[in-house]
């Protein structure tokens, strides 16, 4: 059955917007309607001028929308200074090792400001009834991230990964921007996001100081939060330390070979 919508969840990383740009030259089967970036306004200033470029006159020659649901910043502070649940997977203190918090963040600020916009879009008031696969959503998870692949809990949306369905790994995505003269977008992630690697912490520190100051700031703000149930302590760096404090010193400095992937983990899902 054809959907009634195709849309396209742009995140303005690098796989999303490989996607949205082979769509923009014709190497899917259909176009998409339009693309929405569900804004957390907690990003670094480089998403922003990346998402600008892309809505800029003969990019894409399909509508952008941007949708938010706040500041998730602003909420995580506000919700830690209250002393109420905070909604990002911080890591904990405690006698065992700490552990994270729920991940609410992607669906509060990520997938219902998306899903909302997609009924608009297709016609359909809140609570009003939608068929089955009325919305075909378009989703940027490349070939070396399909464990990240889910369906939409909403009957109504179907979710596509055309990234997977090219067999393209991130790496292909970058190639594919840079054979075609593309500027390549910053990682797409909050400032604050808590599964940062060491590697992207440090890159922030030494190449981004406003986006590193605000993290710091985060960090020091949810720090007694009771969002655990108890007295344990939040942090945003998996070694329970204040990220100010966190030697993100890598293995290759100490002359010893990285063994592991230092990509992103991309839990945000979108």
């Amino acid at each position: 059955m054809e959907p009634q919508l195709r849309v396209l969840s742009l995140g303005a990383g690098v796989q999303s917007t490989t996607m949205a740009l082979m769509a923009a030259h014709g190497e899917f089967e259909h176009m998409p309607d339009c693309a929405i970036f569900a804004d957390t306004q907690s990003e670094p200033k480089a998403v922003y001028d990346h998402l600008n470029w892309l809505m800029s006159d003969n990019v894409l020659p399909f509508p952008v929308h941007i949708v938010t649901q706040g500041s998730l910043r602003d909420t995580v502070v506000r919700e830690a200074n209250a002393g109420r649940f905070v909604s990002a997977p911080f890591f904990t203190s405690g006698d065992a090792g700490g552990g994270l918090l729920r991940r609410q963040c992607t669906r509060e600020f990520k997938i219902m400001p998306l899903n909302r916009e997609m009924r608009r879009l297709a016609g359909y008031k809140p609570r009003q009834r939608i068929p089955a696969q009325t919305v075909e959503c378009w989703i940027g998870i490349s070939l070396d991230e399909a464990v990240r692949m889910k369906p939409s809990r909403e009957r109504w949306i179907e979710n596509r990964w055309p990234l997977i369905e090219k067999r393209m790994s991130r790496n292909d995505c970058l190639r594919w921007m840079e054979r075609h003269g593309y500027p390549l977008p910053a990682k797409s992630a909050c400032t604050f996001c808590p599964y940062h690697n060491d590697a992207l912490w440090r890159d922030m520190r030494d190449n981004d100081p406003d986006s590193w100051v605000d993290a710091v700031a985060v960090d020091e703000a949810i720090r007694d939060s009771r969002s655990s149930g108890g007295n344990d302590q939040l942090f945003v760096h998996r070694s329970l330390k204040p990220l100010s404090e966190v030697d993100l010193t890598t293995v290759e400095d100490e002359g010893q070979i990285n063994m592991f992937n230092e990509e992103c983990e991309g839990m945000c899902g979108v």
